[in-house]
């Protein structure tokens, strides 16, 4: 169903993956890098990258994209939200929503795999990614913090969901125009 290998049968297709995977993790970073400080937790474009990753890459090569995005930040290179780095950042407020994206680029790009790209389906994939992101990020944060769970959810969520909600947009109508270039190459 979906049109990327995720299991490559060739090195060129492996190839060419890895280079998608490497791509995705600078984009990662670089929507890491427009942050906008609202609190322990900020605004950043990453997570529509990390969405984006799974939808064009699948479940397999999204991972390995958000696993070089996470080695990166953790080996000190200054790919996180504010331009940090270093494996402390895992211990900081915003540490269970990075560990988030791997199980959310995961779950978006199998459910693309398995059930289809009509668009109903990518927004459902996002939505479930989107809350595999929320979940051990917003318990993470109150765990953290000893802030209740409703002003865990009040600081680490709610501000967020019309933001999310915009990226899905964006990433069905990216990915439209994108999978058709990714495919040709």
């Amino acid at each position: 169903m979906n049109p990327q290998p995720t299991t490559p049968d060739s090195s060129p297709d492996s190839f060419r993956m890895s280079i998608y995977s490497a791509l995705f993790a600078s984009l990662m970073a670089a929507g890491a890098a427009i942050a906008i400080p609202i609190g322990p937790v900020p605004i950043v474009l990453q997570n529509l990258f990390v969405l984006l990753a799974g939808l064009l890459l699948g479940g397999k090569w999204g991972a390995a994209s958000v696993g070089i995005y996470l080695l990166a930040g953790a080996l000190g290179l200054p790919v996180f939200s504010g331009g940090t780095g270093g494996i402390g950042r895992f211990a900081g407020p915003t540490g269970g929503y990075l560990i988030g994206f791997l199980p959310a680029v995961y779950i978006v790009g199998k459910t693309v795999e398995k059930l289809g790209t009509r668009s109903m389906i990518l927004v459902l994939a996002m939505i479930m990614g989107t809350c595999m992101i929320y979940v051990p990020g917003v318990i993470w944060l109150k765990t953290l913090t000893g802030m209740s769970w409703i002003k865990a959810l009040t600081v680490g969520c709610i501000p967020f969901l019309p933001g999310d909600a915009l990226k899905i947009v964006a990433a069905v109508s990216i990915y439209r125009v994108v999978r058709t270039v990714i495919r040709s190459v």
